[in-house]
């Protein structure tokens, strides 16, 4: 809008070289007709609250219709709202781990920076040494529940700093002081701070406002964490610690270092006198990979589970916690879009919602899994042919084995970890030479090899050698386990009666025992052989053999039976989910493949409304891809006035006709600089007007 200088009531002569300054106010008339701004115009959410229901809340859902997009809306919902009430209970016992393991050092921290003070460190700065090695993500974990526990005690306060806070001294200094005030008061009380003031303004990098705030909340420890102490700039580093030591008699500060390579070498870094104005104690945070197993054996074995990981999904896990040195945050972060991918994908994964409706778009779905042909196959074989008839036949009969055998399915598999913790335990009171974590035991027991493993072998001898003492052991841990694998009360009974009627100290021992046999030496022409001799065992031995050889023989049937292969059962693809092709994708993605793929067939990714958008070299397609599929039919050395020529021809037979050649050469050069970018052509040396051609489609 225009205005003149009456509308402005401006004066009529204005001093060119020193102009005024006017304020315009319009008058309202002039506002109301005026029309506002489309920025603070709202109709969009009234217009759409209108519509709903006074009770009815607008919600959209994340899933989209699968079975052909005829999957009914309510069983999409139920999908996503399973999803979400599964993964959250797992998160939650995830997080609850995490805190469990570091609930030890962050009692020793805590209980050091309570105690910590210059007067019992002789004037020198109170330091804790944090050896956190691969588990990088533990320290601002452990740092934060720290700073909480300090705030809300009003006792202290944590400071975190990275080493990109520290370019200067005069930088670091800012940050501390601005982090400490902000983290109570906020950026209104920092602000404050030098707004309003009495008497002289301190710079934001002067001690003196750390020391009036520490003395106004009457602070008893300031915690200066280093998270990456190594990457600290030395001379920074030693001008702030040497700063520090100076007014640790007025501020409390206590040091905090996270080394992740060792103390040695830390201390190696700082100079004799910095050294000496320190003095602490050291601290080691738990490995990553511990954590990791513990969520791993949680999210498995936990009683309320409902879809378990598969062997192949769980061995490429793994494979890359331990191959990038993951932390456990991003260990559930991946763990967590499996769940989702299974979900997401396979809308048979609603049937784990039992409150679900079955519908009958779901039968044929069902009829097409490979379980449920193995599961008629076994029918057949077993003679039940009607039983067969009305599982292809009749939807409601279909629907209602799935829920029998989905139940079945699920209990088998809690019986199967539930053993595998079992032979963990034994292990550990065989103490054998090299004991399995559970993680060892839960992924051959996930993948059906277990018991043809070695494991199982070694485990089994050991037991048929040992003495009644470890007998005992053994039928303790096997009850303590919640298995319900066997009933050791009567091999407990009929041990404490024999136990009862022996009158010697040593333990009973079984015949099989490697002390109740003895080695022989023979010479037969001239050669030297050993004979292993049995010795004579008395009546009591020879019982206690027999009582153990009769459980041995339980507990191997018991784990034929037990340890099946859960790829066998029936509507496995429930609540199993074992493809690990969304994970690797996702999380360790083939880019180069992926810009080849877009480049070659664009429309592998884009929509056009054109019939033949799909057709290679089409105007239709972007300018870039056009490029570089001319480019796949050049040689090493490519020459630039023919592949603009090439280009040119395919550009302007664009049929709205709107390319010219002017527009077709920028677009041209555009569609050569971003090849150039992708590292896919170079300028030659050789010939000035010719490019290098640096890649080939899949090299």
């Amino acid at each position: 809008m225009e205005l003149d200088d009456e509308e402005l009531n401006l004066p009529g002569k204005i001093d060119g070289d020193n102009p005024g300054v006017y304020i315009y106010n319009p008058t309202k008339a002039t506002i109301d007709h005026l029309e506002p701004s489309p920025k603070r115009r709202k109709t969009s959410k009234s217009a759409s609250s209108s519509l709903l229901p006074n009770n009815a809340t607008l919600t959209q859902s994340t899933f989209v219709p699968l079975l052909d997009g005829k999957e009914p809306s309510e069983l999409v919902e139920s999908r996503q709202s399973i999803f979400q009430q599964l993964w959250t209970f797992q998160e939650q016992r995830s997080k609850e781990i995490l805190e469990e393991l570091d609930s030890g050092i962050l009692e020793a921290i805590s209980s050091f920076v309570d105690t910590a003070s210059p007067e019992l460190y002789d004037g020198r700065i109170p330091t804790s040494l944090v050896t956190i090695g691969s588990n990088v993500s533990a320290l601002p974990r452990l740092l934060d529940s720290l700073h909480q526990r300090l705030t809300a005690q009003g006792s202290g306060q944590v400071v975190l700093l990275e080493s990109g806070d520290a370019p200067n001294l005069k930088a670091v200094l800012k940050t501390i002081i601005r982090i400490a005030v902000t983290s109570i008061e906020g950026n209104e009380g920092y602000q404050h701070i030098f707004t309003h003031r009495l008497g002289p303004r301190m710079l934001p990098y002067d001690l003196n406002l750390l020391h009036e705030y520490v003395d106004k909340h009457k602070l008893r420890s300031l915690v200066l964490a280093f998270r990456d102490s190594e990457a600290f700039d030395s001379g920074v580093l030693n001008d702030l610690l040497s700063l520090l030591s100076a007014w640790i008699d007025r501020i409390p500060f206590v040091l905090l270092f996270g080394v992740s390579t060792s103390v040695e070498i830390f201390e190696a870094r700082l100079p004799r006198s910095i050294v000496a104005s320190l003095q602490g104690q050291h601290f080691e945070i738990h490995d990553a990979g511990d954590a990791v197993d513990r969520i791993y054996e949680a999210l498995q074995t936990n009683p309320n589970t409902e879809l378990w990981l598969g062997p192949h999904l769980s061995k490429s896990l793994f494979e890359r916690s331990r191959d990038y040195f993951q932390s456990p945050e991003e260990f559930i972060r991946e763990v967590k879009y499996a769940y989702m991918s299974h979900f997401f994908a396979n809308p048979l994964s609603v049937l784990l919602s039992p409150s679900a409706p079955r519908k009958t778009e779901l039968s044929e779905a069902i009829r097409n899994l490979n379980s449920f042909r193995r599961f008629c196959e076994e029918l057949l074989e077993a003679g039940y042919t009607s039983r067969v008839r009305d599982l292809l036949n009749d939807d409601e009969a279909l629907l209602k084995e799935v829920d029998g055998a989905l139940v079945a399915g699920q209990s088998q598999m809690r019986d199967l970890l539930r053993a595998a913790n079992m032979l963990q335990s034994i292990q550990t009171v065989l103490q054998t030479s090299k004991a399995s974590n559970r993680t060892e035991i839960i992924l051959p027991s996930v993948s059906g090899d277990i018991r043809s493993s070695l494991t199982i072998s070694e485990m089994l001898t050991t037991i048929k050698k040992s003495h009644s003492d470890g007998f005992a052991w053994i039928l303790t841990a096997v009850r303590e386990s919640n298995a319900a694998f066997i009933d050791v009360e009567q091999y407990e009974g009929e041990l404490n009666t024999m136990l009862k009627t022996h009158e010697s100290e040593m333990p009973l021992r079984s015949s099989h025992d490697d002390q109740n046999s003895t080695v022989e030496t023979t010479i037969v022409k001239s050669r030297l052989n050993l004979t292993k001799v049995k010795k004579q065992v008395s009546a009591q031995d020879i019982e206690y053999t027999d009582l153990l050889e009769r459980f041995l023989e339980e507990f191997e049937k018991k784990l034929d039976t037990t340890f099946i292969n859960p790829q066998d059962l029936f509507l496995h693809e429930v609540f199993l989910f074992d493809i690990r092709n969304p994970l690797k994708d996702t999380f360790a993605p083939r880019a180069r493949f992926s810009v080849e793929r877009a480049l070659s067939n664009p429309f592998d990714y884009l929509t056009s409304a054109s019939e033949g958008a799909e057709a290679n070299l089409s105007a239709n397609q972007p300018e870039t891809a056009i490029l570089y599929q001319l480019y796949l039919e050049s040689g090493s050395l490519v020459n630039v006035f023919d592949l603009w020529k090439a280009f040119s021809t395919i550009v302007a037979s664009d049929e709205n006709g709107s390319c010219d050649e002017r527009t077709a050469l920028v677009l041209f050069y555009r569609a050569t600089s971003e090849l150039k970018a992708l590292g896919m052509m170079k300028t030659s040396r050789k010939k000035i007007d010719h490019v290098s051609k640096s890649a080939w489609k899949g090299l």
